[in-house]
């Protein structure tokens, strides 16, 4: 599962909510959304955003974390697809 970690990155670097909105022209409500991991849909543009306001890397906002309980399928390795050699 993705992960929102822009609390954790806001608090290392005392800024609030409103500061980051300013500083990137994101409206407050989608920061909250981010901020409080509710969103469920990212803009990259937003995240650009986000980490040149935040002098941050990507992998420091957001993050991959295994789901508890897988939700694919897993894949075979074998290569029985019906192709004939």
């Amino acid at each position: 599962m993705i992960r929102i970690l822009l609390s954790k990155k806001l608090g290392e670097m005392r800024w609030t909510q409103a500061d980051l909105a300013r500083a990137t022209g994101i409206r407050p409500s989608t920061i909250n959304e981010y901020y409080h991991e509710l969103a469920e849909r990212i803009n990259l543009e937003h995240f650009d955003l986000i980490c040149e306001a935040l002098q941050c890397d990507l992998g420091e906002v957001l993050v991959c974390v295994p789901n508890p309980v897988p939700r694919v399928k897993s894949r075979s390795v074998t290569k029985d697809r019906g192709d004939k050699a």
